[in-house]
């Protein structure tokens, strides 16, 4: 109800007067039944707009982050989630991601839409990256097929980071389904899964134009981050060492001034009042001293 709610009534005349997203390929859609859209994933935003322009409810997978937070902001994050019916996923990997492709699988024999992002994550940097094969088992254990979707231009809108949109058209375009059947119960084998895989990512780079790179995003991202902290912690020594220098030479500037005013007070010192010796050698100077009356007695 609440999915409804927000898409013809609350939030979804907002987002069609603002961004009038244009859509080519909705006719692939299947009227009924399920059917799982692969979407390559540029932006937080490609989960409103995508539904957006589908007729039929779309299920997103959720990472578990959003369900758990704390606090007025994340419950009521966890409360928009579930509204809209999305499930939430741990993406740890192992066990997390069997159950998150059992939750998936749960959409689609209910025949329902599944909207999946192959690549696991936001793109870092605008290009393509190598999908996972989650979305291959589920295409051939739902016995379905798969859509493949391109989002246009939600990167510019709403790039990582930036909370409130840029207001500008967006698009999405929408391929023929792809049918898996070939290879049925093959699910278990990571060689044709990997096959599958790859050819929804093909078709996601034609459909969106963008440069394929045969690197898992996430890879990419841990790369960065590791980076960016490498950077950091040199920045930050190299920080440190330039105060411990700037403090050492501070240190000798302000031991010569003290040096300097040492000897200046000694310097002072010895140009003070004439001393004892001074007023002798003027008395020198002036001649010996004569007894009173001598002068006549010579002259006598």
């Amino acid at each position: 109800m609440f999915y409804w709610f927000l898409k013809k009534i609350l939030l979804g005349p907002l987002l069609n007067v603002l961004f009038r997203p244009w859509v080519d390929g909705e006719e692939h859609v299947p009227k009924q039944g399920g059917a799982i859209l692969a979407s390559n994933h540029l932006s937080f935003s490609d989960s409103f707009f995508l539904p957006l322009v589908v007729e039929r409810r779309i299920t997103f997978p959720a990472k578990m982050e959003y369900f758990t937070g704390t606090g007025i902001k994340g419950r009521l994050t966890a409360a928009f989630f579930r509204g809209v019916g999305q499930i939430p996923i741990d993406r740890s990997g192992g066990q997390a991601s069997e159950a998150a492709i059992e939750a998936g699988l749960k959409v689609l024999r209910r025949g329902d839409l599944f909207g999946i992002y192959p690549e696991g994550t936001r793109s870092p940097d605008g290009r393509l990256y190598k999908g996972k094969t989650g979305v291959a088992r589920m295409a051939l254990e739902a016995k379905v097929p798969v859509l493949p979707v391109a989002m246009i231009d939600t990167d510019k809108a709403q790039p990582t980071g930036r909370v409130i949109p840029k207001i500008m058209r967006i698009g999405v375009r929408i391929g023929r389904p792809m049918d898996f059947s070939r290879y049925d119960g093959m699910q278990d084998d990571r060689f044709v899964l990997r096959s599958i895989t790859d050819e929804i990512m093909y078709e996601l780079m034609l459909l969106s134009g963008q440069e394929y790179v045969d690197v898992y995003a996430a890879s990419v991202k841990d790369r960065v981050a590791a980076r960016a902290k490498e950077i950091g912690s040199g920045a930050a020594a190299l920080a440190h060492h330039l105060q411990e220098e700037a403090a050492a030479r501070i240190e000798r500037v302000q031991q010569r001034r003290a040096e300097a005013a040492e000897k200046a007070e000694q310097s002072d010192a010895g140009e003070a009042d004439p001393t004892e010796d001074s007023v002798e050698d003027e008395s020198a100077a002036a001649g010996p001293a004569q007894p009173a009356g001598g002068s006549s007695r010579a002259t006598a």
